[in-house]
């Protein structure tokens, strides 16, 4: 498996006061603010594999331009740490079933597309940071994930016409602007909020570890009391920022020059 080096991460919140988007990372809260209790460190970032976080900038654009909305961040970056702070959580205790099947609702420590910032989970709000009606929750894990039982579901059918222009909404948004990148998504059919890179993608990539990544980037608090001398100056996230307009300037024009 090929490496992510830290170099290939960026912080979404380097962004916020130029794109129409805002981060409220989920697992730093308690419960019953999500349902698995705190998961990640005081002072943790949201961050993605530059790859996603470029899609994720245009079609924040692309929303705001069509539809005069913004996207909230919940999560991207999911280290194996957290992954496993998750799966011994109460709630996944009381489901084990979530782990279980193709359709599962939530990966194992090292699987998936999150353990490699390549998943991004998030919804639409007006500008004073009001969620608009998506049918479920954020998190909303149903006792079976198909399509009849699961109402977080894509495919779930029992959703008004005002949810259903909501969610088409999201999409679309995501839709364009990896059509505009060239580059290659999939929006999780088990959970609305959910967009990452498709499996034969982010399968050739091994999952992160807290332990192998610089103290600014570590999710929880597992290693921070080990010195990385990795740790990025302010500089280089300026350098970053800067680097990624360039590299998204020719896609934004053309959504936001689109009819």
């Amino acid at each position: 498996m090929k490496k992510i080096t830290p170099e290939n991460l960026v912080p979404m919140d380097i962004f916020t006061e130029d794109f129409p988007l805002r981060i409220d990372l989920t697992y730093c809260k308690p419960a019953p603010d999500n349902i698995f209790g705190v998961i990640y460190r005081k002072g943790a970032k949201l961050w993605l594999h530059k790859h996603l976080a470029k899609v994720v900038l245009i079609a924040s654009a692309a929303c705001f331009k069509d539809h005069k909305l913004q996207f909230v961040l919940y999560d991207g970056l999911r280290t194996v740490e957290a992954q496993k702070r998750m799966e011994k959580s109460l709630i996944v205790k009381k489901n084990p079933g979530w782990l279980e099947g193709p359709d599962r609702l939530l990966s194992p420590p090292g699987a998936g597309a999150h353990p490699r910032g390549m998943a991004i989970d998030l919804s639409l709000e007006t500008m004073e940071s009001q969620l608009i009606e998506m049918g479920t929750e954020f998190d909303y894990l149903a006792a079976k994930p198909d399509a009849t039982f699961n109402a977080a579901h894509r495919e779930y059918q029992d959703l008004s016409d005002e949810i259903k222009d909501n969610r088409q909404k999201l999409n679309t948004a995501m839709k364009i602007a990896a059509n505009n990148l060239k580059t290659p998504l999939l929006p999780l059919p088990q959970e609305w909020w959910d967009f990452r890179l498709p499996q034969k993608i982010y399968q050739g990539y091994a999952p992160l570890s807290d332990k192998a990544l610089p103290v600014q980037m570590r999710m929880t608090d597992d290693y921070m009391n080990i010195a990385d001398p990795k740790d990025f100056p302010d500089a280089h996230f300026e350098s970053l920022k800067n680097k990624i307009y360039e590299e998204i300037d020719d896609a934004l024009s053309n959504v936001l020059t689109s009819a």
